[in-house]
């Protein structure tokens, strides 16, 4: 059974800085392009960044050149640095493969304060 576990959110003022965490179980790491995934109030969730086993990555538009993903295969862990965080980054943020095709974890709550 799969197991994703999101962690490292907050709540952080405009321009500030956190790190989220994922971590997983089971050999999904080993295979699949992994993503970031965001769901604000009110809204659908939506992949915000993804990288590939080969660490080639893609961002939306509204986080490029403020955040960064990265994994570790041998930790079965993903990251995503996310800088210069604004209001509208604001919601839960879930891991999962790009697909989004595995049990979707508890997902850690991002709050960025105006």
């Amino acid at each position: 059974q799969v197991q994703l576990v999101e962690s490292g959110g907050g709540l952080v003022q405009a321009g500030g800085s956190l790190r989220l965490s994922c971590a997983a179980s089971g050999t999904i790491f080993s295979i699949n392009t992994m993503a970031w995934y965001r769901q604000a109030p009110g809204n659908e969730r939506e992949v915000v960044a993804s990288i590939t086993l080969g660490g080639n990555t893609w961002f939306t538009n509204s986080v490029k050149g403020r955040f960064t993903i990265s994994r570790d295969n041998a930790k079965n862990t993903m990251y995503l640095q996310m800088n210069s965080l604004k209001p509208e980054d604001t919601g839960v943020y879930y891991c999962n493969t790009v697909y989004g095709n595995k049990p979707w974890g508890q997902g850690t709550q991002v709050t960025v304060s105006s």
